[in-house]
């Protein structure tokens, strides 16, 4: 055992010099020495030094040319005194070795090279590389300069020892005497823990740490939006389901046939399955007669308007999908205001970068009353996003197919120093909201923002796909901080 001949060792010496040569001469492999002094020393039972040699060894490539010779001397002797045709000397060699050799033989000047013809400079070479090759293979001095010419054509490369030198500790024992760590039932039937000598208690040792769940940067945001629309008296949308018709997600919306949105490239179509079932067939002739001739003091746009198209399935592209379906179920009741919100995750068809995803999360919140007007809309904002700490809002005109008069929403970041934009709002068209059956001096105002956003801006990060999808540091979800909007 490695324990008991460093320890005998030990009592007969006064130092084990060298702890490679010590487990050499007793048969151990070093690696095993040395985890058994590194126990020792660590209960000082001896004193441990460390020893660090380090050493030129010979690569792969190297050991070869030691063996059979450098390439350009390969290349010097297979060139017979008369010279050889160029193509018959590249036949005589390997290929690595005809490219090396050549360009080292010219450099030496042992060969002259022509277009077609190689014939020799000298007619004597010695081959150095070989020779110095085999002196550090034997452990012979070799000068720096030498040294530096093999390194560079990496045929050496440096090796690293590292060992002990080992005297008697203080605790030094001929036996190691394990400590007992518990006092047992055995123990004090016996009556030997009177003899026990018990390992002592570290009481400054840490604990192992304790594993519990974090919650990623989005739920945290997530929860503190959540927590600012409840304050202001909101009630949560449905939006479990992923998935959704075109008529709900787009015809419902007026948003036009004709709409580059709805093509392919922007939004994911299911194939199976490919359509829906189930739509209210009294709504949906109120929704195609606003979309083909118009009603409620608009044109409508004019073309016809295809049952198939609105039929198709896709992957929602905004949660405005869900509240176009509440807004058809409240009109169903006697009307009652009502404050919505929802956050939930929704898909487009884009291309991934910095700054997009092909799903992210999407905030909203709309409030239903009658005789609602810009200005309470421009006043529910500046509540909403004083209370995410954004009290600076500027807006502009924009256009939407479903809302008019249309918002962009501006805040001033105080760390960047400029206007950023944050959301989109506006009040729902007479067109979207009629047909569902809404009284008609209701009005509907509505708002919206990416979660991710945000997100980005409180945490610091500069890339979406940092905080989102695959490529998530699962380290920093335990370190990233507690989310405190607005303080």
């Amino acid at each position: 055992m490695a324990e008991d001949a460093i320890l005998a060792f030990l009592q007969k010496n006064d130092e084990i010099s060298d702890s490679g040569k010590f487990a050499e001469e007793h048969g151990f492999a070093h690696d095993e020495i040395v985890n058994v002094i590194r126990s020792l020393n660590g209960f000082r039972l001896v004193d441990a030094q460390d020893i660090r040699r380090e050493r030129w060894v010979l690569t792969e490539e190297g050991k070869t040319y030691a063996a059979v010779g450098s390439p350009e001397f390969q290349l010097f002797s297979a060139v017979p005194r008369e010279g050889i045709a160029r193509e018959e000397l590249q036949k005589k060699l390997d290929p690595a070795v005809f490219k090396i050799g050549c360009q080292q033989a010219i450099k030496n000047k042992w060969v002259e090279m022509a277009k077609t013809h190689v014939s020799r400079k000298v007619q004597h070479a010695d081959d150095k590389v070989k020779d110095l090759l085999l002196r550090i293979q034997n452990g012979e001095a070799v000068n720096q300069e030498d040294i530096d010419a093999l390194k560079r054509r990496k045929l050496i490369t440096q090796q690293v020892w590292k060992g002990n030198s080992v005297r008697k500790g203080p605790n030094y024992a001929p036996k190691r005497k394990r400590a007992a760590t518990d006092l047992t039932r055995e123990n004090l039937q016996r009556g030997d823990w009177k003899e026990l000598e018990f390992k002592e208690y570290n009481f400054s040792a840490k604990g192992q740490p304790v594993e519990g769940g974090y919650l990623h940067p989005l739920l945290k945001v997530r929860r503190q939006i959540q927590m600012v629309f409840l304050n202001m008296g909101f009630e949560e949308m449905p939006t479990n389901n992923y998935v959704e018709s075109s008529f709900w997600n787009f015809d419902a919306l007026f948003q036009p046939q004709q709409h580059p949105a709805r093509d392919s490239h922007d939004t994911f179509f299911l194939k199976v399955p490919s359509t829906t079932k189930m739509l209210p067939e009294d709504y949906v002739e109120r929704v195609k007669q606003v979309h083909e001739s118009g009603g409620y003091q608009s044109r409508g746009y004019g073309c016809d308007w295809k049952r198939e198209e609105a039929n198709k399935n896709l992957l929602r592209t905004h949660t405005t999908a869900v509240s176009s379906r509440m807004l058809c179920a409240l009109a169903q009741k006697p009307f009652t205001p009502k404050k919505y919100y929802s956050i939930d995750r929704v898909f487009r068809n884009e291309a991934v970068d910095k700054t997009h995803l092909a799903e992210f999360h999407q905030i909203e919140g709309l409030i239903c009353d009658r005789g609602l007007t810009l200005g309470d809309l421009i006043g529910v904002l500046h509540d909403f996003f004083s209370r995410l700490g954004m009290s600076k809002l500027r807006f502009k005109p924009a256009y939407n197919p479903y809302t008019e008069p249309s918002m962009e929403i501006f805040s001033y970041h105080e760390g960047l120093q400029k206007w950023i934009e944050v959301g989109n709002s506006g009040m729902f068209r007479p067109e979207m909201l009629l047909p569902t059956g809404l009284p008609e001096d209701v009005r509907v105002i509505a708002w919206g923002l990416s979660l991710e956003r945000p997100t980005m801006i409180l945490y610091g990060y500069d890339n979406i796909r940092d905080l989102f999808g695959p490529k998530v540091d699962l380290a920093e979800l335990k370190k990233n901080p507690i989310c405190r909007l607005g303080l």
